[in-house]
């Protein structure tokens, strides 16, 4: 009989924002236990509040049956990397900056057991730029998961030309644990979603700039002419502008111009308009 995929059973997540608390959450539920580090008390108390709601909204949407105190007692918090010392699967997600991932991984590395397998959750950054950072790049690859990361199906594996072929079978291994769809790539600026994404969102935020019609109107087009489940404006709220700027920026530095981004976006971002995280983007967010 053939053995169901698993995740290891201890994971650490070296961030616990909202994609982090949803990383963990995805482990949590998969039968993992969870540590999410954070750089301070107050950070890891809020980090504990956004995976326990995430657990108990799952309970109520019906992902599962195991009761919340035992979901809860599933995930740990601490302030100090020492603590993945056990982890099999560390995986990096704090902001989407060279500088502080490349803190983050040398940290994360350096309590991690030598066979245990760091990963970058990094939506843009060349995982082989990374690697070079770090002493065990064999033990290292990306693991690009999507916003928000209970209702997404898809993790992105990024293999780099240093990752040991192995890791390939065994994170897409842990990707259907999670109940999900794994997408096997090779190291490229944007990988294949995030280049696909954002060179969309993109034109959809030139075509605002330029009075080519409303962010409604372009939303509209691409979810009911091209079946999209949400249109390319409505997800860059959704992903955080200030997120789509830092990636095209990084895209526009290695592939070129037409990766340059819109002055609106960058206006918006400096309005502090950043989308549902802050309450207005393109849209305005009730919550």
């Amino acid at each position: 009989m053939t053995q169901p995929p698993q995740t290891p059973a201890r994971v650490g997540v070296l961030g616990g924002g909202r994609m982090g608390a949803g990383i963990a959450h995805g482990f949590v539920l998969a039968g993992s236990h969870v540590t999410v580090v954070e750089r301070d008390a107050e950070a890891a108390e809020a980090a504990r509040q956004r995976v326990h709601e995430s657990l108990r909204r799952s309970i109520e949407r019906g992902a599962t049956d195991r009761p919340l105190p035992d979901l809860e007692a599933g995930v740990t918090f601490a302030t100090e990397v020492a603590a993945f010392a056990d982890a099999a699967l560390v995986i990096e997600a704090v902001p989407e900056d060279r500088a502080l991932k490349v803190d983050a991984l040398r940290r994360a590395e350096a309590a991690l057991a030598a066979e245990g397998v760091l990963a970058s959750n990094t939506s843009s950054i060349s995982i082989d730029d990374l690697a070079r950072e770090l002493d065990r790049p064999a033990r290292f690859l990306g693991l690009h998961f999507f916003n928000p990361v209970p209702a997404s199906s898809l993790v992105e594996v990024v293999i780099g030309s240093a990752t040991a072929p192995e890791l390939r079978a065994s994170a897409a291994e842990w990707v259907e644990a999670l109940g999900k769809r794994a997408v096997v790539v090779a190291d490229a600026p944007g990988f294949a979603s995030s280049r696909l994404g954002v060179a969309l969102a993109l034109e959809a935020i030139r075509m605002v700039e330029q009075g080519v019609a409303s962010a409604a109107d372009i939303d509209a087009a691409m979810e009911l002419g091209y079946r999209h489940p949400s249109g390319p404006l409505r997800t860059t709220d959704i992903v955080g502008l200030d997120v789509r700027l830092g990636i095209a920026e990084e895209l526009a530095a290695q592939l070129g111009d037409r990766f340059t981004p819109p002055q609106l976006l960058r206006d918006l971002v400096a309005a502090g308009h950043l989308g549902r995280k802050s309450g207005r983007g393109f849209y305005e967010w009730s919550e």
